[in-house]
């Protein structure tokens, strides 16, 4: 019995294997393809990378290098649209390198730039157009998108954009900061609950940031006025 059984096992395995070699004679030309693809891919994407993306990812940082020490030193109009001596400027290096990290950060410092300058409504256009999660550089960018629309006196808006920015942030450093702005316009819109609100959230959940220190006299003071 037991040799009957692998008797059969053997016959078994070499028709497996019969059956495997004539699907692959079969389809050897379609498989032969298959797998070329996927070379072809795989090579595509390791020469865009070593040979285009991370080349052109270098050239864009090193254009906004200069703009970042201009910012630094408050020169806004230079670091935004460039000087006369080789430095593109923020919107020429967002633009010549879209795509890359350098130039989604060049777009943040374009619109903190035009913030800085007083022209708010470039500022907001810009500042829309970066993207990241970073957990301090995008709360950063949507309370600064907040306080533009402060600026135009859409308070609504500001106030959207701030709370936000402090619920995405969740910190003890940024998100005090922006719960006291959005209080602080809420108060101007008469809008005393809501002051009270964000108030009370610097007060609970905040409690060790330095804007907690004396948030009892925000709260009595925005109580007082409902």
């Amino acid at each position: 019995m037991a040799n009957q059984k692998n008797h059969k096992e053997e016959l078994n395995v070499e028709d497996a294997l019969t059956q495997s070699e004539a699907f692959i004679i079969k389809y050897k030309n379609i498989i032969i393809g298959v797998v070329a693809a996927i070379i072809l891919i795989v090579a595509g994407v390791l020469m865009y990378k070593n040979l285009y993306a991370e080349p052109r990812e270098e050239k864009a940082q090193a254009a906004l290098f200069k703009g970042q020490q201009l910012f630094e030193q408050d020169a806004f109009e230079m670091a935004l649209n460039g000087d006369s001596i080789g430095y593109k400027g923020f919107l020429k290096v967002a633009d010549e390198f879209s795509g890359t990290k350098a130039a989604n950060l060049a777009r943040a410092y374009a619109g903190i730039c035009y913030a800085n300058l007083g022209e708010y409504e470039k500022a907001i256009k810009e500042l829309d157009k970066f993207s990241g999660a970073d957990m301090m550089v995008a709360p950063s960018i949507l309370g600064a998108i907040g306080n533009s629309y402060a600026k135009l006196e859409q308070l609504d808006k500001a106030t959207s954009y701030l709370v936000k920015a402090a619920d995405q942030a969740d910190n003890g450093s940024l998100s005090p900061i922006f719960l006291m702005q959005a209080g602080n316009i809420y108060e101007k819109q008469g809008k005393y609950a809501d002051a009270v609100k964000v108030y009370t959230k610097v007060k609970d959940k905040y409690f060790n940031s330095y804007q907690a220190m004396d948030i009892d006299k925000y709260i009595e003071k925005a109580n007082l006025q409902k």
